[in-house]
């Protein structure tokens, strides 16, 4: 009698996967986030818009990000004159997820007395849209940088590709706030589907990409955000009468890459004098990171030992 390990169960949430539709021209991916979105987003004490702006550039990483063939990392940025000074959102090819944004809480809670939850435009006014890739300090990064157009971060993206790599995108994203059996709860959930140029084999692919956007456009809000929708089943229901398989699935998971001993390092890249100035009542000198909220108490000493 042999024992057979039983088979890994296939990712349900917190993932990023390739789909392909059997026999068409075009690729996607498709993010789900759940406990991850909502440890990112929970961390700050963010205004609801501005929480569903992180998110979109959080979801947006990772679509983009987990397609990359090589080890590194994916940044995805805007900025603007407007209520929202920055969003950045950074994944890593180890599927871990980061991001921040800056504001003024004024300015956002102004823009946001209407019925509809003020979008991309509204909260960052005039600015860019940019995509960093990062392979290591063996390479140059480079980047994508493409104007701030629309109220959902998808319409850039899709601006980039067609600007920069003259592929035809289509991009989806979802941002909200779900109630469970263990209470409200940030999600996310994004879609992408790409044309795959075509050749003498494949003839003309124009038609087929026309149904595919047409079939695309149909995928509601709240099933990118269902928690009790499998991305298997999301799938079939968006291109069922051709059939539709999830590859490559990826775990992502809410990791920052701060630490004491970082914090440390960039503090001793400051003037005696500048240090002196940081140190509290108590004698130490307290740093808040930035995208997780970790906050990490240091001594003066050890600055300057380091």
């Amino acid at each position: 009698m042999t024992d057979h390990a039983p088979a890994a169960a296939p990712l349900a949430d917190n993932l990023a996967a390739a789909f392909q539709i059997e026999g068409w021209p075009v690729r996607g991916r498709l993010v789900r986030l759940g406990e991850t979105i909502d440890a990112i987003l929970s961390a700050h004490a963010y205004p609801e818009p501005v929480a569903a702006l992180l998110g979109e550039a959080c979801v947006l990483a990772a679509l983009i990000g987990s397609a990359l063939k090589f080890e590194g990392r994916l940044i995805v940025q805007a900025q603007g004159d407007g209520p929202v000074r920055y969003v950045v959102a950074d994944y890593d090819t180890q599927g871990h997820l980061r991001g921040y944004c800056r504001f003024d809480e004024a300015e956002v809670a102004a823009v946001s007395q209407g019925f509809a939850r003020p979008g991309a435009k509204t909260l960052l006014g005039e600015g860019l849209f940019v995509m960093t890739l990062d392979r290591g300090a063996d390479f140059e990064r480079t980047q994508g940088i493409t104007p701030i157009e629309g109220e959902s971060l998808s319409l850039a993206a899709e601006h980039y590709f067609q600007q920069s790599e003259q592929i035809p995108t289509k991009v989806r994203l979802a941002v909200g706030a779900v109630v469970t059996d263990g209470g409200a709860a940030w999600r996310a959930g994004g879609a992408l589907i790409q044309l795959i140029a075509g050749d003498a084999a494949r003839g003309s692919t124009e038609e087929v990409w026309d149904r595919s956007r047409a079939l695309f456009q149909t995928l509601g809000d709240d099933e990118l955000i269902d928690p009790t929708l499998s991305p298997e089943t999301l799938l079939f229901r968006l291109f069922h009468e051709d059939g539709v398989r999830l590859e490559d699935a990826r775990a992502l998971q809410a990791v920052c890459r701060c630490s004491k001993a970082r914090i440390g390092a960039v503090l001793a890249s400051f003037e005696p004098e500048e240090r002196a100035e940081m140190v509290e009542d108590d004698g130490k000198i307290r740093v808040t990171c930035e995208y997780c909220a970790t906050v990490y108490e240091l001594e003066p000493e050890e600055i300057v030992a380091g």
